[in-house]
This record gives C-alpha cells, sequence and structure tokens, in this order.
C-alpha cells in the first residue's frame, strides 16, 4: 500500500492542480457565480428569466466542453501536448475568472460570456489533467494518488470557500463596502490561488509521452484533420475496448446521481425550508470530510479493489437517498452532508483510477476526452427526473427516490466490468 511519504514531488505537483482549481469549483460555480448572477447582475430579470440565462450558459459550457475534449484530446496524444493544452485551458480559466471582478452591476451579457469561457478553462483543463495520471502513477499507487489529488481538491476548494464565506457574511472586517464587493474580491481570490498552486505541476510535471512517429510539425489543419479521423477511428474500434465502454455506461449512469445529488442538493433543502445559512455551512462540511474520505477510499481501493471500493460507495448513495426522502430536520441535513462527504470523492477518484486501467496508455487524452465528456452531460437525466417527480406526485420529497435508480443500473453494470490489475504500466515520481 503506497503511503504520504512514499509519494514523490511529481505526484505531489500533480494532485496540487486539483487544490488549485477546485476553488472555481467551490467558490465560484457551486455558490457565488449562480447568487451574483441572480441578485447582481440580472438585477432586471425575473426569478424565471435569470434562471434560463443561467442554466443556457452552463449548458453552454458543458456542450462545448463536450464537443471540444475529445477532438483535443486525440491532438494531444497524437503531439504530446498534454500538460500544453493543460497550461492553456488554466490560463483561460483564470483570467476569465478575475475578469468577473469587472463586470458592472446589470451587466450580465458580460457576466455571462466571462462565466462560460472560464468554465471551458476549467472542465477542458481537467480532461488534461486527468490524462496526466498515466504519467505520475503505476498500477500499485494509481488509486492513491487519483485520491490524492480529489482530497487535496477538496481540501484546497473549502479553505478558500470558508475564507470567501466569512468575506461575504462580514465584508467590514476586510474593509469591503458590502457583500456585492467582497463576492468580487472572491473571485479574484479563485484567480490568484488556481494560478499560484498550478505552478508546481507546470515546473516538476513532465509529459507522459508523445506518439511514436507523431509530426510535431504538422499544421494545424493537419493535426486537426488526423486528430478527428483518428477519433472516428476510436469510435468505430470501440468494440475493441468493451471493458472500458461497459464501464463508461456504467459510469454515465451512477456519475448523474453523484452529480444531481452535488448540484440539488442546496435546491431539495429549500424546498424542504431549511434555512439557506444552515445549506452553506453543510457544503461546507462536506468539503472538510471528503479531504480525508478521499484519501481513505483510496486505501480501500488498494485493499478491495477500486470496482468494489465504488459499488459499496453506490450503495451509501442509495441510502442518502432514502435518508433524504424521511428527513425533516435541519440536523438530518447535516448527517447527509457528512455521508455524502465520505464517499463521493472516493466514487470520483476510484472510477478515475478503474479507468486508468481500461484504456491504452498512449491515448489517454483521447480516452479521457470521452470520460470527461460524459462526465459534463451528467446531471442531466437525474435533474430531469426530480423534476418530473416532483410535479407529477406533487411532492418535494417524492424527487430524491427516482435518482436510485440511477445508482443502482449504475451499479448493476459496474459489476460486470472486468477490471484489469495491470494495464497502467508508465510510472512517475
Amino acid at each position: 500500500m503506497l503511503r504520504l511519504k512514499n509519494i514523490g514531488r511529481a505526484q505531489w505537483s500533480w494532485a496540487l492542480y486539483d487544490w488549485a482549481n477546485s476553488a472555481f469549483a467551490t467558490t465560484v460555480m457551486g455558490v457565488f457565480f449562480p447568487i451574483m448572477f441572480k441578485s447582481y447582475w440580472c438585477i432586471d430579470a425575473t426569478v424565471a428569466q435569470s434562471t434560463w440565462r443561467l442554466g443556457a450558459v452552463s449548458s453552454a459550457s458543458s456542450l462545448a466542453v463536450a464537443v471540444l475534449s475529445p477532438i483535443l484530446g486525440a491532438i494531444a496524444d497524437r503531439a504530446g501536448t498534454r500538460k500544453r493544452f493543460l497550461i492553456y485551458f488554466a490560463l483561460m480559466g483564470v483570467v476569465m475568472t478575475g475578469g468577473l471582478a469587472l463586470a458592472a452591476k446589470g451587466e450580465w451579457q458580460l457576466a455571462a460570456l466571462l462565466y462560460f469561457i472560464a468554465s471551458v478553462g476549467f472542465a477542458g483543463g481537467n480532461t488534461f489533467y486527468d490524462s496526466m495520471l498515466v504519467g505520475v502513477s503505476s498500477e500499485k499507487d494509481v488509486d492513491m494518488i487519483s485520491a490524492l489529488g480529489f482530497s487535496l481538491g477538496y481540501l484546497g476548494g473549502g479553505l478558500l470557500f470558508a475564507l470567501n464565506v466569512l468575506m461575504v457574511s462580514k465584508p467590514h472586517l476586510f474593509g469591503l463596502a458590502d457583500a456585492s464587493a467582497a463576492v468580487k474580491v472572491s473571485f479574484v481570490c479563485v484567480c490568484v490561488w488556481w494560478a499560484v498552486f498550478s505552478l508546481p505541476l507546470i515546473f516538476f510535471v513532465k509529459e507522459p509521452f508523445a506518439r511514436a512517429g507523431a509530426a510535431a510539425t504538422c499544421g494545424a489543419a493537419t493535426s486537426l484533420r488526423q486528430a478527428v479521423g483518428e477519433l472516428w477511428h476510436t469510435v468505430k474500434r470501440v468494440g475493441a475496448h468493451r471493458q472500458a465502454f461497459l464501464f463508461l455506461v456504467a459510469y454515465w449512469l451512477y456519475i448523474d446521481g453523484v452529480d444531481t445529488v452535488i448540484r440539488m442538493a442546496v435546491d431539495y433543502g429549500m424546498s424542504l425550508g431549511f434555512d439557506t445559512q444552515n445549506l452553506m455551512i453543510a457544503f461546507l462540511v462536506t468539503q472538510f470530510v471528503g479531504f480525508p474520505a478521499a484519501l481513505l477510499f483510496g486505501m480501500v481501493g488498494e485493499r478491495i479493489g477500486p470496482k468494489r471500493a465504488v459499488l459499496i460507495g453506490l450503495a451509501v448513495y442509495v441510502g442518502v437517498a432514502l435518508w433524504g426522502y424521511r428527513m425533516d430536520e435541519v440536523s438530518d441535513f447535516y448527517v447527509l452532508a457528512v455521508v455524502v462527504g465520505l464517499v463521493q470523492g472516493g466514487v470520483q477518484s476510484l472510477s478515475r483510477s478503474i479507468y486508468v486501467r481500461l484504456i491504452p496508455a498512449e491515448k489517454s487524452a483521447e480516452f479521457f476526452g470521452f470520460y470527461n465528456m460524459l462526465g459534463k452531460t451528467a446531471a442531466i437525466l437525474g435533474p430531469l427526473l426530480m423534476g418530473a417527480a416532483a410535479v407529477l406526485t406533487g411532492s418535494a420529497r417524492m424527487a430524491i427516490l427516482p435518482i436510485i435508480l440511477l445508482f443502482v443500473l449504475g451499479g448493476g453494470l459496474l459489476a460486470l466490468v472486468k477490471v484489469p490489475t495491470n494495464q497502467v504500466e508508465v510510472g512517475g515520481g
């Protein structure tokens, strides 16, 4: 079993990128941008209009990444430019996140554009970050290294988010005029945090591989044409990677359930009448519980196998849904926050390490393009099921029950996946 003291500089540097960009996921994407968008940039819009605008820009960024990730992944595999693409996308996200602080009240179009580009930078960078896992891990430590990234992401994102919440709650302690000014400063904090903690990866993590014989000097149009051609061949050859395909179907189902819980938990709590301050604190609780829990899940995955560990996590999620259906007090919501924190990072990190074992290492960026494409199209079916259940039954409580189906179906397919133990061959230190 890999211990933290045995983790090398390159592995720590790779994992720290999760610490860096999770600040965007928590502070910006998870909480402050939606609040600011509704109450500040869309000040003259109705609630329905602002909801539509926010949903449209979120869907557009997800669609852009879903289309671009497999193609850019194929290009990166050919030319050995995963790290370069990651830097480009991260820089895009950093600059646009800082730019949000410049959008004035009522300028929702500018805010939406900046957020769109920042979201593409965040998600696009993750495609190449995930694909670089094969370069810093071996078969014996891939579960732990993957878990280390997620755990540092929970801790780093949670720490900065806690500071940002304090800034917004008590802006005068920081010399700020009001909560809106504090949110804008929070965007700048995320920008700086993301940039600074990306530096270890830039300096200490090497590009995993370049395709043997790949022409690094070919033109952009030629590279794109070749990449699209290879991508199409990969789609046609998917039968040759049947276990990876089966896993991707299972992953799409159960990660849809996981993402639905992440995105809809606060809305569900508000529907039950819980105070938003308590819901925000519960969000923080999940972040900090997720830090040690993701590491623990990595150890469990090493001991019993990552597939079994993920199946345990999915079983816990079924229990979470059943508990959520019955809860009446805000204390119940805190219990759910703790339980979700215990399994959320583990399911995410071990899913990534399972996938690493199922794909050809020399095409990791292209295959992780598919992986992240599915990740970005997740949380579509779950919210629809929740909404339909609420409308048809007239009960907010009934809305949470249909997502159990996603965990059961996804877990059932995952149980059929044959996970090898010797796929990851490229080691890093």
